[in-house]
């Protein structure tokens, strides 16, 4: 199965809303990210559970990709029109802990998230995916690139990007940064992979349990 075959099983309408607030591109954006953890998913992986933390106003990428279960980590209310997932309303940054047991999910993705994290809860909640992957799960991550914050930024100011979104981001990342975090967190450097996607304006990583 490849990413156009996954993306074409929507289950449910398309919100405009991919984001809070209002950005010219984030209906693109949020096609590309998607786009980009589907490829980055083993089909092996897709007839147990995902937990995508951090979906936003609309769970743009569950609805646009194949699993036998899905479920949802936000800090806003489940919307009214999404009922095919899981939903669970957290602050993670007020606590960074996944309320699921061990080894419950295949894959994990936290996409366009980290950046809006504190750093000093990070490494906590990483180990929390970590302790929910089973054996060779995985956990998905994309984050704009550090040297694009200043166009972010830019961009926000004319409208093509949330504004609501990047002023929320607190911290910006490199590679060797993520490479860090999932350290901490228990996942092997062997098992972790890097790159880079839309232009290298963002970062991909995955590491596996």
């Amino acid at each position: 199965m490849d990413a156009t075959q996954i993306l074409s099983m929507t289950t449910q309408p398309v919100s405009p809303y991919t984001t809070r607030g209002n950005g010219l591109l984030e209906p693109l954006l949020a096609r590309l990210r998607a786009r980009q953890a589907n490829r980055l998913i083993p089909d092996r992986l897709r007839q147990g559970r995902i937990l995508d933390v951090g979906c936003g106003s609309f769970p743009y990428f569950l609805s646009h990709t194949f699993f036998k279960e899905k479920f949802a980590i936000d800090q806003q209310e489940q919307p009214s029109s999404v009922s095919h997932i899981s939903w669970h309303t957290l602050d993670l940054n007020a606590a960074p802990h996944l309320p699921f047991e061990d080894g419950f999910f295949s894959a994990v993705t936290m996409l366009a998230v980290v950046e809006h994290l504190s750093p000093v809860g990070l490494v906590t909640l990483f180990q929390h995916v970590h302790r929910v992957l089973h054996p060779g799960g995985i956990l998905v991550v994309t984050t704009p690139a550090a040297w694009s914050d200043g166009l972010l930024r830019w961009m926000a100011s004319l409208r093509l990007v949330s504004a609501a979104e990047i002023n929320e981001h607190v911290y910006v990342y490199t590679l060797p940064e993520l490479g860090w975090y999932f350290g901490r967190a228990g996942f092997e450097m062997k098992k972790v992979c890097f790159g880079y996607f839309e232009l290298v304006f963002n970062l991909w990583a995955t590491a596996e349990r």
